[in-house]
């Protein structure tokens, strides 16, 4: 049987990106090919303007393009001017129900609204925001969520996704009433399937760019999984502009999350890329301390960089020489090796002195700063124990 591997559907990476019109929040490029961005949302109180803004240093330190606010309240719409002229991030105002508080976020110079015209239930005041926004130039994200859509009604034989599409078509439809078409949107839902099928059908029915998320994930482990499942399924097919990954977490480790994802899609080549193998019986280092603290000290790495932490001559240069530079362990200590060719042996304790030393080298052979002075500062005393004394394959 002869098999074309050719065929677009089966070629190795992502899929073309869905032409969308191009929407600019802030210096930030969302849809028409711009690379896809990663946004997170604070978790402050608004009207605490300084604890919010280091919140958004934080997350602007480890790649975030894009800070959401919520404005629940006046408090939250007066503290917006202080935040934005502040932050170094693009700031979206998450507003609902209230048209006022729209009207005080566009004062403030917001780069972004996410409202709801629907939920705002006075009709002169959504033309009233809708038109501010159009002179300032201020985009608008609708934002349907599977929770937002209401009870469904008798004889109503859409399945949950359409009800979603359905809802965001109505609510577009508001703004391109008003001549406002500088419009992102999203669909999210908890359950994947949900939120996959009703960003398809979104994707092929408008031509703004979407905002991709699994809303409500959880937490960090069992909620990155979910964000992935769905949001990568999409990201593969060529849906998507920008995204959030929503966790009950610090929202640093939302934006950590998006682009590991996006890095392991091929949509992103950023920072650091850490390659390590899950231990085993094998491993003669104690392995899975050594990657957590090689991926704490390479998090803030400027430059994209494959780095390898392996547990043994198995999966050590040999499985990892696409990296750029790894260790793979011995008996208490381990190779230090640049795409699979070995270039030092060192004790175990001195692993990860030498591991940032042969980072500095490259970057400096490459014409760029060194990055070992400005890595994290974290002591690794009691997180790393001494090597196994007798090879795998002498224990008894």
């Amino acid at each position: 049987m002869s098999v074309d591997l050719n065929l677009p559907e089966d070629r190795v990476g992502p899929r073309p990106r869905r032409k969308s019109k191009r929407v600019w929040v802030g210096g930030t490029a969302i849809g028409d090919g711009a690379p896809v961005s990663v946004q997170s949302m604070c978790t402050t109180l608004t009207h605490d303007v300084d604890a919010t803004i280091r919140q958004i240093e934080r997350l602007q330190e480890v790649g975030c393009e894009i800070a959401r606010v919520a404005v629940p309240d006046k408090r939250a719409g007066e503290a917006l001017k202080e935040i934005v002229r502040r932050s170094i991030l693009p700031i979206v105002a998450d507003i609902h129900f209230d048209y006022k508080l729209a009207l005080m976020a566009l004062d403030a110079k917001v780069h972004k609204l996410r409202l709801n015209p629907g939920n705002i239930h006075n009709k002169d005041g959504v033309r009233e925001v809708v038109k501010r926004a159009k002179v300032q130039g201020t985009p608008i994200r609708i934002g349907v969520n599977h929770g937002s859509i209401g009870d469904r009604q008798p004889g109503d034989v859409r399945d949950e996704s359409q009800r979603m599409v359905d809802l965001a078509l109505s609510e577009i439809k508001i703004l391109e009433d008003l001549d406002f078409d500088d419009i992102v949107v999203s669909v999210k839902a908890f359950d994947v399937p949900t939120m996959v099928a009703a960003y398809r059908r979104l994707a092929k029915a408008v031509p703004y760019p979407l905002h991709l998320g699994v809303t409500e994930a959880g937490t960090l482990v069992a909620g990155s999984i979910r964000s992935t499942a769905g949001m990568s399924v999409l990201l593969y097919e060529g849906i998507g502009d920008t995204i959030r990954v929503s966790l009950s977490e610090d929202p640093v480790m939302e934006v950590t999350a998006g682009f590991d994802m996006l890095k392991s899609l091929g949509l992103r080549d950023q920072g650091l890329t850490l390659v390590a193998c899950p231990s085993c019986g094998r491993a003669d280092i104690d392995l899975i301390p050594l990657a957590k603290v090689a991926e704490e000290r390479l998090r803030a790495l400027p430059t994209p960089m494959k780095v390898a932490v392996m547990g043994c001559e198995v999966n050590g240069p040999g499985e990892a020489k696409d990296a750029d530079v790894g260790i793979a362990g011995g008996v208490g200590k381990g190779a230090l090796f640049r795409k699979g060719k070995v270039v030092g042996v060192y004790p175990e304790d001195q692993l990860m002195d030498a591991l940032p030393a042969e980072i500095d080298k490259i970057l400096i052979e490459n014409g760029k700063e060194p990055y070992s002075q400005k890595a994290p500062k974290l002591t690794h005393e009691g997180q790393l124990t001494p090597g196994r004394s007798v090879p795998a394959g002498q224990r008894t």
